[in-house]
């Protein structure tokens, strides 16, 4: 079990049988709710797995059926800190009984003034830092790229192949993959230039990408007009593609030849995934801007811009904000998440669950030709399949059975990747070892098995 065990995460057999037959909703099937899904709400809701939860405990799930599952999904990296972290939910129930809403920017509250010094303190550089907070992902982009504009004066930015930003027409904008995200929901804002993403596995160098941008700044507009350039350190929907230090050094270089706010999308890598606070920090990179939500907030929904102050001053007063922006019961729950960081240790462990992770999928791909990678940073882990291990020939067939495969034996995963031929491990990084192994055993059993039919 991982330090900080006065967290009880006991799902014994007899307990997971007792709750079974005393807690379920023995009207609600699965079939059932999907029947009433289907009639209410519109098809572009995606859903991967035909499964109701009913009930939920650091890294397993339990269905309106009764049926127990681990977690690798963590809500598509949302829950480092496990579901019902005690202490989270301690501080929520605090905050209930304080106040529960007021606006920010009408009455403002010391958690969000706390919450932003303890991030600023986070953050890496060394200069002073500012930070703001929203509700989403989409939003903290969607503000960084307005004070980004607004500090420089300039409209353009560039983004990256393969890269997801969110989901508004901005942050569509800037994502580098068409389906399903961008397919319909054109046209997009201009300005918006993808250079590509290094990737040694598919042919493209740190200098391919690099000359990239460069010929954008040729070809597409002039470098004086940029106003920010986004990366992530760790491609989240693009397949858990990681950029090499040397790129990121070498965007930072070129950012600060051209006068260019570098902008670091950490909403999938933050909170401490990759087995540092922010995945950038392992590159020694500090970037201008730093987004991020997910994590950060275990399961409550908050978002944050976090960056050099001189930059974040730059929108004039009434330029940035939200109604619900920085709520206070997601304030309580992000300080609570970073109490549980330090006192469990979570850093430490997100790089131990990633060698834990690697060895256990590098095992896998030696029995097993068509995982041609396995790749990552911390607890943040992938493999990508192809068939017969020719990599123009990405399984995103063999990638969809086996996440079928994986949730009828009671493992809950994610796909990703521009072919959607990548399967990404998210499991909290609370989950025990034994816990972990289990999941990781029926990944195995289900990739054999599906490749048998």
């Amino acid at each position: 079990m991982v330090a900080g065990a006065a967290r009880a995460y006991i799902c014994s057999s007899l307990k997971t049988t007792f709750w079974s037959a005393m807690q379920r909703e023995p009207d609600l099937t699965n079939t059932l709710l999907m029947t009433r899904r289907q009639a209410a709400l519109p098809r572009g809701v995606g859903q991967s797995h035909e499964v109701f939860i009913a009930r939920a405990e650091n890294a397993e799930v339990w269905d309106v059926e009764g049926k127990r599952y681990i977690d690798f999904a963590g809500g598509i990296a949302v829950l480092n800190t496990g579901h019902r972290h005690p202490a989270v939910i301690a501080a929520v129930k605090a905050q209930l009984d304080r106040f529960t809403h007021t606006c920010f920017q009408v009455l403002a509250y010391e958690p969000y003034v706390e919450l932003a010094e303890r991030l600023n303190a986070l953050a890496p550089g060394d200069f002073a830092k500012k930070t703001m907070f929203m509700t989403t992902g989409a939003e903290a982009i969607e503000n960084a790229i307005k004070i980004a504009r607004a500090y420089t004066g300039r409209s353009a930015v560039v983004a990256f192949s393969g890269s997801f930003h969110g989901r508004t027409l901005l942050t569509l904008g800037l994502t580098g993959k068409v389906a399903p995200y961008k397919t319909g929901f054109g046209p997009f804002p201009a300005e918006i230039f993808h250079a590509r993403f290094p990737d040694a596995l598919h042919g493209v160098s740190v200098d391919e990408s690099i000359a990239s941008v460069e010929a954008i700044f040729k070809n597409d507009v002039e470098a004086n007009r940029v106003a920010a350039i986004i990366v992530e350190p760790v491609q989240g929907e693009g397949g858990f593609n990681v950029a090499p230090p040397e790129f990121l050094q070498r965007l930072r270089a070129l950012c600060d030849q051209h006068g260019i706010v570098l902008i670091a999308d950490e909403i999938q890598t933050g909170a401490g995934r990759t087995g540092s606070w922010f995945a950038i920090e392992q590159s020694g990179v500090a970037p201008d801007l730093i987004t991020m939500a997910k994590s950060m907030a275990g399961g409550f929904p908050i978002s944050a811009v976090v960056g050099r102050a001189t930059v974040m001053d730059g929108p004039a007063p009434g330029g940035l904000g939200g109604t619900y922006a920085g709520s206070p019961m997601s304030c309580a729950a992000a300080l609570a998440v970073l109490d549980v960081f330090e006192k469990e240790k979570l850093l430490e462990r997100s790089r131990q669950l990633g060698l834990r992770s690697t060895a256990s999928l590098k095992a896998m791909a030696a029995k097993n030709r068509c995982i041609v990678e396995v790749r990552g940073l911390g607890a943040m882990v992938a493999i990508e399949l192809c068939q017969d291990g020719d990599l123009k020939r990405p399984a995103a067939d063999l990638t969809k059975r086996l996440v079928a495969e994986a949730t009828r034996r009671g493992l809950i995963l994610l796909s990703c990747g521009t072919y959607g031929n990548v399967i990404r491990i998210l499991v909290p990084l609370t989950a025990s070892d034994a816990i972990v192994d289990e999941g990781l055993a029926i990944l195995d059993a289900s990739l054999t098995a599906v490749q048998a039919v």
